[in-house]
């Protein structure tokens, strides 16, 4: 009887903590990247627009400095450009912040 209860005892406790290291996840994780417009990305480019030399990190998250021209993309609100250090960047036109690298 003293061995069955230790079995339970020891069941119950495992139990509890496997549901403590449990994670259900109801939404996808964050990726950090957005899925653009086909047009954006297509007009994006297409320009010819002359990179600008830049020391500081261009990364997902990150806003430009006011000294980076960006130019906003026709016809589709929510969405700016600016060619940084040869890479296209897409941006916030009104945060400047950095919404996609594109390679």
């Amino acid at each position: 009887m003293r061995k069955i209860m230790l079995a339970a005892a020891l069941l119950t406790i495992s139990s509890a903590a496997f549901a403590q290291s449990t994670v259900i996840v109801t939404d996808p994780a964050p990726t950090g990247s957005v899925v653009l417009p086909g047009e954006v990305r297509t007009y994006v480019m297409e320009q010819q627009t002359p990179s600008v030399v830049y020391e500081g990190d261009i990364a997902v998250g990150a806003t430009l400095p006011d000294t980076v021209e960006v130019h906003t993309v026709p016809n589709v609100d929510g969405y700016a450009y600016t060619v940084v250090n040869e890479r296209r960047v897409i941006v916030e036109p009104k945060t400047r912040r950095v919404i996609q690298v594109l390679e």
